[in-house]
């Protein structure tokens, strides 16, 4: 996967001139793994982000919120791509208190590939079931997961309308817009769902 052209490097804000993309710059060397990619902090990036979004959401109801949140997160000195999203995931979860444990899966010692390293994963951590992204569709062997007892679901995302600066509702903008919007209260938006494999793929509109 091109790291430029994905959500692993970069996400949508709103502004007033229509979606704008923050990009965290990468070190290329070649094709790595996610938890290898290195972040070229040599660029001012971070600088370039916060001044970008103070602009842009200064306005908004909760800015303060939303900024200090981002502060909070960019201050930290990391290096690797996959230690700064995970640092993100974990700092929104602890902003909206969710319940959650974190574990990395390059941190689990197993030798398996593909889709029998995820289900050692799961049957490691005594899971039942397994839920996914949408790009699972194209390699994950769905039946081993069967054979073993364990459910796969499929995300099935619900973009639910709230109340933005900047015009009509835009979907699938980062978080920090839902933040700088509706603050804490913006976790009643969050209903996204799963639904079995199998209905997943019967679905005429995913095909």
């Amino acid at each position: 996967l091109p790291l430029g052209r994905s959500f692993i490097t970069r996400v949508q804000i709103k502004t007033s001139q229509g979606i704008q993309w923050l990009t965290v710059p990468v070190k290329k060397n070649g094709l790595q793994m996610i938890k290898d990619v290195e972040i070229d902090n040599s660029q001012l990036w971070r600088e370039k982000h916060l001044k970008t979004i103070k602009h842009n959401y200064s306005k908004a109801p909760f800015f303060d919120e939303m900024f200090d949140l981002v502060n909070d997160i960019y201050s930290c000195t990391v290096n690797g791509l996959s230690d700064l999203n995970c640092l993100i995931i974990e700092k929104i979860s602890d902003y909206f208190s969710f319940r959650k444990t974190f574990l990395k899966s390059s941190d689990m010692m197993f030798s398996s590939k593909s889709s029998q390293h995820l289900l050692d994963i799961v049957q490691s951590l005594n899971g039942s079931v397994y839920i996914t992204g949408h790009g699972a569709k194209n390699y994950l062997d769905h039946s081993i997961f069967e054979n073993a007892g364990i459910s796969v679901q499929y995300m099935r995302y619900n973009p639910s309308n709230y109340k933005q600066i900047h015009g009509n509702f835009t979907p699938f903008v980062s978080i920090i817009d839902l933040i700088a919007n509706m603050g804490k209260q913006g976790v009643s938006v969050l209903n996204s769902q799963s639904e079995n494999w199998q209905q997943y793929i019967s679905r005429p509109q995913q095909q």
